[in-house]
Formats: structure tokens, sequence, C-alpha cells
């Protein structure tokens, strides 16, 4: 059974970040199984995508 009350210090247990802007805007797009495949073999596959965007950003 749930507290009817709730938790009063609730945001002392939400999610948090150093970095400059919050992660919130979803982006969704197709690419080939294959490339898929190689992305989740890395790391931290989506910082990798996200570090990967920002450089063509800036170089264009």
């Amino acid at each position: 059974m749930s507290n009817p009350k709730g938790n009063p210090n609730i945001k002392e247990y939400g999610f948090k970040t150093d970095r400059e802007e919050s992660l919130t805007a979803k982006l969704s797009m197709r690419v080939t199984p294959s490339m898929l495949s190689e992305l989740k073999k890395k790391d931290n596959w989506q910082e990798f995508v996200r570090q990967a965007i920002a450089e063509k950003l800036e170089s264009a």
C-alpha cells in the first residue's frame, strides 16, 4: 500500500545532472541494422551519438 501523504522530501531524490543543459528533448531516427549493431557494441553508445551530432553541428 502506498503512503497516502506522499513523500514531503521528494525533490531530494529526483534526477540531477551535471550538464549545462538537461537531456529532456527526444530524437528518433532510422538507421540500418548493421549501423545499430555497431553502435550498440560501444560503451555508452548514446553519449557517443550525442557527441558525434554535436561535432557535426559545430563544423557545419
